[in-house]
């Protein structure tokens, strides 16, 4: 049985699933193949909070549609947990319990016997803190149970003709912070509206890194000469002043994904997750 058949064959065995949706590639994939399973009985349900672009509640709107699953959106709080804003290495622990504490009830007072989640197998070999949260409230992760890693989401993705196929990974705008570092709205914000900007210069995979008032920028190692060469960079500096950073810098290195996590040995102790 091939990973896509294995995977349908997870649904076949429920019989209605709610599905934790964030718009991204991974648990798009995994609403798509709810629906072609399950049809009406299955449901997307997107968390809405001040971590999420507002371009990318718009993506996750249109692949719902796309897909022809029925899509919700709910408001979560995380904001208001100290044990988030303080950003502890854990901090996806606490941005997960909410989403589950969240869900769960929602998919109980509708029917739902599951809620599933888009993790993938490799996310199970990085840091990811969110999960046991997820797990401790009974999610399930098809793609991980079956092996399914980043790249064979793309794969599958492309062959099922989902045009979001090569979508570059969005995790939410607090992973812009180095642990310990006290997140707020307005911080947010100025992050959202940094990547905005770069974006419509028609970048589409980079990060901005938020450290005090500091913008460092990430983009792919390629794709850094050219960036330098064709960008008006006193422009650039001038836009992200005014969006709230003092100083705007470029990492030589390049973007790579969980370059934050490097830095966990040097952080003071996580905040207790129970």
């Amino acid at each position: 049985m091939n990973k896509l058949a294995a995977l349908k064959a997870i649904f076949t065995e429920m019989d209605s699933a709610l599905v934790a949706y964030s718009g991204g590639i991974d648990s798009t994939l995994v609403a798509k193949v709810a629906w072609d399973v399950l049809g009406d009985r299955a449901l997307a349900v997107t968390a809405d909070s001040p971590s999420l672009m507002p371009e990318d509640l718009e993506d996750a709107k249109v692949q719902a549609a796309e897909i022809g699953i029925t899509h919700e959106i709910v408001n979560t709080h995380e904001m208001d947990n100290p044990n988030y804003t303080s950003n502890p290495a854990n901090r996806c622990y606490f941005c997960k319990s909410e989403l589950h504490d969240t869900l769960k009830p929602l998919a109980l007072e509708r029917g739902y016997p599951y809620v599933v989640d888009g993790v993938n197998a490799d996310d199970l070999g990085d840091y990811r803190p969110g999960i046991q949260a997820a797990k401790e409230r009974g999610a399930r992760s098809p793609l991980a149970e079956i092996g399914i890693t980043k790249l064979e989401v793309r794969e599958i993705s492309r062959s099922l003709g989902l045009p979001w196929w090569d979508k570059p990974s969005q995790p939410c705008l607090s992973s812009r912070f180095p642990y310990g570092e006290a997140i707020t709205p307005e911080k947010l914000q100025r992050v959202a509206r940094g990547e905005r900007y770069l974006r419509q210069l028609g970048l589409r995979n980079l990060r901005v890194r938020s450290a005090g008032d500091t913008a460092r920028i990430e983009l792919p190692p390629n794709d850094i000469q050219a960036f330098v060469a064709a960008t008006d960079l006193p422009t650039l500096v001038a836009a992200f002043q005014n969006y709230g950073f003092t100083y705007v810098t470029l990492d030589l290195e390049g973007y790579r994904s969980g370059k934050l996590n490097q830095e966990l040995s040097q952080q003071p102790p996580l905040v207790e997750s129970r």
